[in-house]
């Protein structure tokens, strides 16, 4: 089963995503802050097929930096932004290649976003 890193510091959001992706064939590996999601990416190098990362973040590493990390690790690396707030930012601050998702949003758009960057078929900011 194909794995997804997602990166979200809030339960219920982490529950909702695993579960989304769990129903869409997917793995979810779960990390509560950006720190974590790094260390991971770093360990687990290749072992992921995307990221889903909010932006909001508790601790010093935003998604956004998140995302550039996981660039920097592998630079075609599938990157799906989640937020309430941050959505507008996407544009100047996210990373080429990559979807973000204005919360609250469906399962279905989450695996529509994925479906869409594995197949090659993503927006740029």
């Amino acid at each position: 089963m194909p794995v997804i890193l997602v990166v979200e510091d809030e339960a219920l959001l982490q529950s909702f995503v695993a579960d989304a992706l769990h129903d869409g064939g997917f793995e979810a590996v779960v990390a509560s802050s950006g720190e974590e999601a790094v260390i991971l990416l770093k360990v687990h190098n290749g072992q992921y097929l995307a990221l889903v990362t909010d932006i909001d973040l508790k601790g010093k590493m935003d998604g956004w930096k998140v995302a550039q990390h996981a660039r920097e690790i592998q630079p075609e690396f599938p990157i799906v932004y989640m937020s309430g707030a941050a959505a507008a930012d996407w544009t100047s601050k996210g990373v080429p290649d990559s979807v973000m998702l204005s919360k609250p949003f469906a399962p279905a758009q989450l695996l529509t976003a994925l479906a869409n960057l594995l197949n090659s078929g993503t927006p740029t900011p």
